[in-house]
């Protein structure tokens, strides 16, 4: 089983959602500015304390988690089709 340094879920820190390591900053949140179209450079200015390679590394570790689930080829799938 591979070990992730960027996401980490605990059960004391914002009840257990899948938040930036050292952070109580959910990976949702980062996915959902993604998704509103601010680059990872603009969500930086709002979260300064965490460096932008950290925010790379955990966008890229949410990929690596989603890509390696059970159903992951048929997310893929049915993006690719829309």
């Amino acid at each position: 089983m591979k070990k992730y340094q960027y996401i980490t879920s605990k059960s004391d820190i914002m009840g257990g959602a899948p938040c930036i390591v050292g952070t109580r900053i959910p990976i949702a949140v980062i996915v959902a500015r993604l998704k509103e179209g601010y680059t990872l450079e603009a969500i930086h200015e709002g979260y300064p304390w965490v460096s932008l390679k950290t925010l790379e590394k955990a966008v890229s570790e949410l990929v690596d988690r989603l890509s390696s689930t059970k159903d992951a080829s048929k997310i893929l799938q049915t993006q690719a089709a829309a």
